[in-house]
């Protein structure tokens, strides 16, 4: 492989943003800042015109909206249907079935990751996150799972475990085995194993880690997280709940389902029947049942392509289409249920809610994941105001290439330069588009060191799904973070250590072993 690259002024000033973005991650402050100040500095480098420089700092956000915006819309929909299900406290009922599986946080913290690995492996992370979300998601919450736990689950289970394997659908080690030049098959394997001893680290750190904020079941969790509102970086307000959804029973034996003590009345979810009309207690009973009944519809039209060939179901943004699709006219089917007359305004009103909640929440994102945007040559164009057909540098992967000539020919530097040319390509959000590079690079430094190169490859994609989708705000954690109710640059910051440990672990493993 040709890795000689000329370096410009212009990489060394990407570079230079890129350091001062992550050394701000680390020191808990806000990155919007350096973001914006490091795509007007990279701009007016590459290009030598003060003007372009200013409308980058335009441009940029511009192309991560477009780039983004299926996110937006799936939080605001998804957002949206919670609200119109609250109204008629759907919500509270619709997680009354899930007490007996998640009897307590602890069990809550596991349920919640196996069904996010197993829905992730399937349909990817992109649909699976708003199925977990509108189900799972509260009934963790309720029994006692903290909102922040509930976000780590997720993504470790779902956007990292699972899709840095893609042993399913195989999308990922088929382009790092075409890249390096080894059967699929050998790269997939390695893949499965790598990302499950990963997962396993990341997410027994990430478990000790939040433990001791793991609560007794209660309603009241549920409540609070209901009212939270956030942006990237914080929490913007917690009101109290809008009214009480409690009430006492009579003295039972103590259970940790129940969250009650022996000789102590055990709190009982109900729907407040002085707050409902006989019409409106009918139809919420029937939403707590018809809402989860119509994801699972929608898990049964995704799996059924793997079990009766030739169906085409859906899969990738069409699976999250459909998503996006149901939770919009079930929101319409609550909002008429609830008061008919109303329904055109009600409609409104939870949309215009969804909108601000997912804009509140990832709005602050877009200049971060705009300068970012300017490494990758699929989406530098516009930012660098470049003319139709004009081709885009990839500045990112062109740092990457510069120091492969720095990597020790030996297995250990070579497996750990790798990893991180993996995690360095993944900053870009995408996870999968420094595959082709991690590939290539593990096929070159594979062959001169005689190391197994199925390996390698494995190990930088490895690196880079990992990195792109469970460190960067600007992929697919923002929408867990979202619909958690947590802040997403705070996720990226509990999720650094467990996720970097478990590489690490996964990595000197794959040295011993083959």
């Amino acid at each position: 492989m040709d890795s000689h690259v000329v370096l410009t002024s212009a990489h060394w000033t990407y570079l230079c943003g890129v350091v001062a973005i992550i050394a701000t991650l680390v020191l808990r402050a806000n990155v919007v800042l350096p973001a914006v100040i490091a795509t007007f500095a990279t701009v007016l480098v590459y290009s030598g015109h003060l003007s372009s420089a200013f409308e980058a700092v335009f441009f940029a956000p511009l192309t991560a909206a477009r780039e983004l915006f299926n996110i937006f819309l799936v939080i605001s929909l998804m957002t949206a249907l919670l609200n119109a299900l609250k109204q008629i406290n759907a919500d509270v009922r619709m997680v009354q079935p899930f007490r007996s599986i998640m009897v307590n946080g602890h069990v809550g913290f596991f349920v919640l990751g196996f069904v996010s690995y197993v829905l992730s492996l399937f349909f990817w992370p992109t649909p699976a996150v708003p199925l977990i979300a509108g189900i799972l998601l509260p009934a963790a919450i309720y029994a006692g799972v903290p909102p922040l736990g509930a976000a780590l689950c997720i993504g470790i289970a779902g956007l990292g475990t699972a899709l840095s394997s893609d042993y399913v659908i195989k999308v990922a080690p088929g382009i790092s085995a075409k890249a390096a030049a080894v059967p699929m098959p050998a790269v997939a394997d390695k893949a499965l194993l790598l990302s499950l001893i990963t997962g396993g680290v990341a997410f027994t750190i990430a478990y000790l880690r939040i433990r001791s904020q793991i609560q007794k079941p209660n309603v009241a969790h549920l409540e609070r997280w209901e009212a939270t509102q956030v942006t990237a970086n914080s929490v913007v307000s917690h009101a109290p709940a809008r009214h009480a959804r409690i009430r006492r029973g009579k003295p039972q034996h103590a259970s940790v389902g129940d969250g009650g003590r022996a000789g102590h009345a055990a709190p009982v979810i109900t729907a407040p029947r002085d707050l409902l009309t006989p019409s409106q207690e009918r139809w919420s009973k029937c939403f707590a049942i018809l809402v989860p009944l119509a994801f699972a519809a929608i898990v049964a039209f995704m799996v059924l392509p793997h079990v009766v060939p030739g169906f085409k179901g859906a899969s990738g943004n069409a699976a999250a289409a459909l998503v996006g699709g149901v939770s919009a006219l079930l929101m319409v089917a609550v909002a008429t249920a609830r008061d008919y007359r109303s329904a055109c305004k009600n409609v409104a009103d939870h949309v215009t809610e969804g909108f601000l909640f997912s804009f509140r929440a990832m709005s602050s994102v877009l200049p971060i994941a705009g300068f970012f945007f300017i490494g990758v040559a699929g989406t530098a164009a516009p930012i660098l105001g470049l003319a139709p057909g004009v081709a885009a540098p990839g500045l990112l992967a062109d740092l990457v290439k510069a120091g492969e000539q720095y990597i020790p020919h030996n297995q250990f530097f070579v497996s750990y330069g790798i990893l991180f040319a993996g995690m360095v390509t993944g900053i870009d959000g995408s996870g999968f588009a420094g595959l082709p590079l991690t590939g290539a690079l593990a096929g070159a430094l594979g062959r001169a060191v005689g190391f197994d190169v199925s390996t390698l490859a494995a190990i930088g994609q490895m690196g880079s799904v990992w990195t792109g989708k469970t460190l960067t705000a600007w992929s697919a954690l923002a929408a867990v973070a979202s619909f958690a109710r947590v802040p997403v640059l705070q996720a990226v910051r509990y999720l650094l250590l467990p996720v970097v440990a478990g590489l690490v672990v996964s990595t000197f493993i794959a040295i011993i072993v083959w």
